[in-house]
């Protein structure tokens, strides 16, 4: 049985992430049961969420109009191929403490009420159901578990919305301490690590 991974990365400058991913990737190309999937949100770059295609989202799929179509595709496609992937990666640079713009715009159009979670008399309910995520997280400075971390939790709880609520998260810290080779030696490691057992 294959397993399905979409590496989705979002680094303007293609750095160290950009790094994350792509080792990522080569290791899994070791391995026949493992099948990759690549967006680069930079390279095919979505432009801020706006209201019309908001309200296009709102509109039955027979009575959009020809614009309509078009704005809610955009969605659609994004949505259709994360529920198409058995493991999504994000691999994520630290931008003023919060992630990418581009990255942003991604989840603006996966995170749909309805469609990808619900709201019950108990909260919201993920609807994408049986997948697993794993962030590659690279940082200038040293964050993780610490209250200026505020970038893990942010995307824990967009994933967790919709259905994705296991997550490994590797870090690359330091990156610009001093500790670059060493932070990225651990992080490729633990990503060797991690794809064994996919």
């Amino acid at each position: 049985m294959t397993t399905k991974i979409l590496v989705i990365t979002s680094s303007i400058l293609g750095g160290n992430s950009q790094a994350l991913a792509d080792h990522l990737v080569a290791e899994a190309a070791r391995r026949d049961d493992l099948a990759i999937t690549r967006r680069d949100l930079v390279a095919d770059d979505l432009p801020h969420l706006g209201l019309a295609e908001l309200g296009s989202w709102q509109v039955d799929a027979a009575e959009r109009s020809a614009e309509q179509q078009a704005l809610a595709a955009r969605s659609d496609a994004l949505i259709e191929e994360l529920k198409a992937h058995d493991v999504v990666v994000l691999a994520v640079p630290l931008y003023n403490f919060g992630v990418p713009t581009q990255l942003k715009a991604w989840f603006d159009r996966v995170m749909r009420a309805g469609v990808t979670f619900r709201y019950t008399e108990n909260g919201p309910q993920g609807l994408v159901e049986g997948k697993r995520a794993v962030l590659l997280l690279a940082r200038g400075g040293q964050y993780a578990g610490t209250p200026m971390d505020t970038q893990t939790p942010h995307l824990k709880a967009m994933l967790g919305m919709i259905g994705l609520s296991e997550v490994n998260s590797i870090f690359a810290e330091g990156l610009n301490m001093g500790h670059q080779q060493e932070a990225l030696g651990e992080a490729k490691s633990a990503i060797e690590q991690l794809v064994a057992k996919l």
